[in-house]
């Protein structure tokens, strides 16, 4: 599995911090040209330099904000022009916003849901046909265990992670007949900037569940070279993914707030 991706060529959003800085140490470590994209043009050139030197595989870094009009379509063109056809997608770029949804501000919203749901769908759109006509590569889309039940305080974001594992699952069963796999990685609580930026304090129950952000990425990856739909990462997480479907939705709705508060 090690040398699955050698040679290949991987485009990682968000790549600036978190699960995206170890998405991309590890792809290189099996060997991977890289292509990272975040709007921070001074953390991905900092990246950029620690990547090439420590793995020794060629490195770009595009600073762009993924929402602003027609940015998806850009960098798409821009790689076309350049002729580098893109073997690995990981949709990664992404942010949740913690609160009750009517005080949250529209603009924070709205801004969330564009990166969230929209630009994963259309990075997906136009990098997808170019797998199957090669007939090679693989889509990885950072979901959430929020995708599983409806989440108080986090209801725009869950949904839109839920909206993230269907439409991967879907397109997964969709290429089966071909040799490009599609997964969804669903986190549970991970050591990122995720609190500091959604605004929520850290619980108990997340510094109990707390995984490391490389053990996360681990998962993913392995999951991906192995062609499957969906992963959830963690034990513990993966049974409450499971318990949950089991319940009905409004105590769904009421344990993951309960949950979710200290």
């Amino acid at each position: 599995m090690m040398k699955m991706l050698n040679g290949k060529v991987a485009l990682i959003t968000g790549a600036s911090s978190g699960l995206g800085v170890d998405f991309a140490r590890q792809l290189a470590q099996r060997g991977c040209r890289l292509i990272l994209v975040a709007r921070r043009q001074d953390r991905l050139y900092e990246l950029q330099e620690q990547i090439s030197t420590t793995y020794n595989v060629p490195v770009e870094s595009i600073a762009m904000n993924l929402v602003e009009v027609n940015a998806p379509q850009r960098l798409y063109d821009q790689l076309q022009a350049a002729n580098r056809d893109v073997d690995v997608l990981v949709n990664n770029a992404g942010y949740g916003l913690f609160g009750e949804f009517a005080s949250l501000p529209w603009e924070r919203t709205q801004t969330m849901l564009e990166l969230d749901v929209l630009v994963l769908t259309r990075l997906m759109r136009l990098f997808m046909p170019g797998m199957v006509e090669r007939n090679y590569g693989f889509i990885l889309n950072v979901a959430s265990t929020g995708s599983f039940q409806p989440t108080p305080n986090y209801a725009a974001y869950a949904a839109a992670k839920s909206y993230v594992l269907s439409l991967t699952e879907a397109v997964h069963y969709e290429l089966r007949h071909t040799a490009v796999k599609c997964t969804a990685l669903c986190p549970g609580v991970t050591r990122t900037e995720f609190f500091e930026v959604s605004g929520q304090k850290m619980t108990t129950y997340g510094r109990l569940t707390m995984m490391e952000s490389a053990e996360v990425a681990r998962i993913g990856l392995v999951a991906m070279l192995k062609g499957r739909s969906s992963v959830v990462a963690g034990g513990f997480n993966a049974l409450a993914a499971w318990t949950m479907r089991l319940m009905p939705r409004q105590f769904q709705a009421a344990l993951s707030d309960l949950v979710m508060r200290e």
